[in-house]
């Protein structure tokens, strides 16, 4: 068949678009992305905890919280991370095996002042104090602080905290509610009083991709908690639904940062189950050089909650 000069020209245009919309639903050339874990340790279900929650990694120990009855009850495992060993840390406060100040726990952030180790945790508390701070040492901790959170004068149900920078006089963190990022900071010693939270960023989800594509029902994943990078000003920001777990990641982030941010292109994580029915990463946070999380897990036969790695992916 003979084709004219404009003809060809005119296919070979739509030739073109074809194949640049075909591609742009595909991976993303060069975009890295990351679907297999390997397990640390098996959190099972203890004191009456049945719901993982927060989590914080450590240089050598993972942390993660279970809670139970209702969120009036948490126990925080303390796991090795090279060995896998695991303990559940004593509450040296009562001396018991868990506490009942946490609530619901939904996110955690590990904070060294003055040489000394302590975790702050978001209780998602609608009164009462919706932060708490712990001190430990080893498998034992203290409760040395509890205080308010407040935005415009309200209660501040934050359900992400993570640090940004502390001195031995002052501690700076990010703090989330849903996909919005605040700024707050209290006295590195204050064990009590009001954290007033200040607007920052967005954390945008609108055409993020994962492994170089959109996920159409993304936007009824549920928000979990999140980790700041410090050192790299970045965001990694966990989100879940059912089987399926997303980890997006959000670069160029300070203490100066505001507005929209959105997703990088290049770098996604996502895990999906067909071994569980449910598998929902509630924190994660980086040890060395590696992204560690924990995990609710279940399906039919039971719970398989824990703690764990991605294969293959080291910051650099």
């Amino acid at each position: 068949m003979h084709v004219t000069t404009s003809l060809a020209r005119r296919l070979a245009v739509l030739l073109a678009l074809v194949i640049g919309i075909v591609a742009g639903t595909g991976p993303a050339a060069n975009a890295a992305y990351y679907n297999e874990y390997s397990d640390v340790a098996a959190t099972p279900n203890v004191s009456s905890t049945t719901a993982v929650q927060a989590f914080a990694a450590g240089s050598t120990y993972l942390y993660s919280v279970k809670t139970g009855l209702d969120d009036t009850r948490a126990v925080i495992y303390r796991v090795n991370k090279s060995s896998g060993a695991r303990t559940v840390m004593t509450n040296a406060t009562s001396g018991s095996s868990y506490n009942t100040w946490l609530g619901h726990a939904n996110d955690m952030t590990i904070v060294d002042i003055a040489g000394v180790h302590h975790l702050f945790v978001v209780t998602m508390k609608g009164s009462g104090a919706q932060l708490v701070k712990l001190k430990y040492d080893g498998t034992r901790y203290w409760k040395v602080g509890s205080y308010q959170l407040r935005l415009d004068g309200a209660v501040a149900k934050a359900s992400g905290i993570s640090v940004v920078s502390a001195s031995s006089t002052k501690v700076n963190f990010f703090l989330k509610s849903g996909r919005s990022v605040y700024r707050g900071s209290l006295g590195a010693t204050a064990t009590s009083g009001t954290v007033h939270l200040a607007r920052a960023f967005t954390l945008s989800i609108t055409g993020a991709r994962v492994n170089g594509a959109t996920v159409s029902d993304l936007g009824t994943f549920a928000n979990q908690g999140f980790f700041y990078d410090r050192t790299r000003k970045v965001v990694y920001y966990p989100l879940t639904k059912e089987n399926r777990s997303i980890v997006l990641v959000y670069r160029g982030i300070d203490w100066a940062t505001s507005g929209t941010r959105t997703a990088a292109t290049d770098l996604s994580f996502r895990i999906t189950s067909s071994r569980y029915s449910k598998f929902e990463i509630e924190g994660v946070g980086i040890s060395g050089t590696r992204l560690y999380f924990n995990t609710n897990r279940s399906n039919a036969n039971g719970s398989y909650d824990g703690v764990h790695v991605f294969k293959g992916y080291a910051v650099s």
